[in-house]
C-alpha cells in the first residue's frame, strides 16, 4: 500500500511540473537608452524663425505660402504647448501650426523605424551566420559526409576528394545531400 501511495504522489509530482527552468526567461528586448534616443531624434534647425512665421502671418501669406516657406527652408520646429498656443494667439494659422507638429512626428517615426529596421537587419544577419555555423558543425560530424572508423561510403578519398569508385544517396554523383 505504502509503494502504491508513493508512485500515486511521484506520478502527480511529474504531472504538476510544467517542464520549464523557472530561471529562464522570454526573449531580451533591446532597449534604446535615453542618451541613445536623443541622438536618433532629428534635432529641430530652424532656418525660417518663428517671429518670420509671425511676420508672414501679419503681411497676409497665407496658410500653404507659410508652409512652403518652411519647406523651401527645410525647417523643423520641435515647439512646446505654450509656444503653439503663443503663436495662434499672435495670428499664426492652424493648418502651419498642424503643418509643423505633423512634420516632426513623421522625422520622429522615420527615423526610430530606419535605427529599427537597421538593428533587426543585424539580428537577421547574425541568425544568418549562426545557423550557417551551426550546419557546418553538423556537417562535419555528419557519418555520411565524413567516414569514420576507415568507413568512407563516397570515395576512397574521404570528404570531397574522390580517387576511386563510390556511391551515394545524395544527388546522384556520390555525396548524399547536405554534403557539400
Amino acid at each position: 500500500m505504502l509503494l502504491l501511495i508513493c508512485s500515486a504522489l511521484l506520478l502527480m509530482s511529474g504531472c504538476a511540473s510544467t517542464g520549464r527552468d523557472a530561471s529562464a526567461e522570454g526573449p531580451k528586448i533591446d532597449r534604446i537608452s535615453p542618451e541613445e534616443l536623443a541622438r536618433l531624434i532629428p534635432q529641430p534647425v530652424a532656418k525660417l524663425a518663428l517671429e518670420d512665421l509671425v511676420r508672414l502671418t501679419k503681411e497676409g501669406s497665407s496658410p500653404e505660402q507659410i508652409i512652403a516657406q518652411i519647406k523651401a527652408t527645410d525647417s523643423m520646429y520641435d515647439l512646446t504647448p505654450s509656444q503653439s498656443v503663443d503663436l495662434s494667439r499672435q495670428g499664426v494659422d492652424a493648418k502651419v501650426l498642424d503643418y509643423i507638429h505633423d512634420s516632426r512626428e513623421a522625422a520622429v517615426r522615420n527615423q526610430l523605424a530606419d535605427e529599427i529596421n537597421r538593428r533587426e537587419a543585424q539580428k537577421q544577419a547574425e541568425v544568418a551566420r549562426l545557423k550557417n555555423r551551426l550546419w557546418q558543425q553538423q556537417r562535419y560530424y555528419d557519418p555520411f559526409c565524413r567516414g569514420y572508423y576507415g568507413l568512407m561510403p563516397y570515395g576512397y578519398g574521404g570528404y570531397g576528394r574522390h580517387y576511386g569508385s563510390s556511391f551515394g544517396l545524395g544527388l546522384g554523383i556520390g555525396r548524399p545531400l547536405g554534403c557539400w
